[in-house]
């Protein structure tokens, strides 16, 4: 397949009282887990819209062991594992509530790969999902469009 040199993850937290998260927040993709923190940044606040790049054109915190190019995954691997966030609750306001999450492997070439979670739209009381230690710690995001066959 392709060389995995980029991820990008945007997600947005609720504009809802207590969304935002003083929470340890993991991305998994090709088998392996990423840390989202931004560089110069500290918790996840509510109603932010946040974009993280992994690899080429990096933005967050120790970028030299977030990146899916050491050791180099590939596009394979994203046939074999699942692609997922994952939180360990942390600080005095752990919990988290994302209103929407998109994930793209290589995102600008021919071979890009998008996740997402279908009950996250529309935004609204009911296209959300709480991440806690009472309502679960992961979501797993499957195939945009026809990559559901991946």
């Amino acid at each position: 397949m392709a060389p995995i040199t980029q991820i990008r993850a945007h997600v947005e937290t609720a504009d809802v009282g207590g969304a935002g998260s003083d929470s340890w927040i993991y991305l998994g993709v090709g088998g392996r887990e990423f840390l989202l923190d931004l560089q110069g940044r500290g918790d996840t606040g509510r109603a932010a819209d946040d974009t993280y790049w992994f690899g080429e054109g990096t933005n967050v915190e120790n970028a030299e062991y977030n990146d899916p190019r050491g050791p180099q995954l590939d596009t394979d691997d994203l046939i074999h594992f699942p692609v997922y966030l994952r939180m360990e609750t942390s600080g005095s306001e752990p919990p988290w509530c994302i209103e929407m999450v998109s994930v793209t492997v290589n995102p600008d070439s021919r071979d890009a790969r998008s996740y997402t979670h279908p009950a996250l739209r529309p935004h609204g009381e009911r296209g959300r999902i709480w991440l806690d230690d009472k309502s679960g710690k992961a979501l797993y995001l499957r195939p945009v469009g026809s990559l559901q066959s991946v």
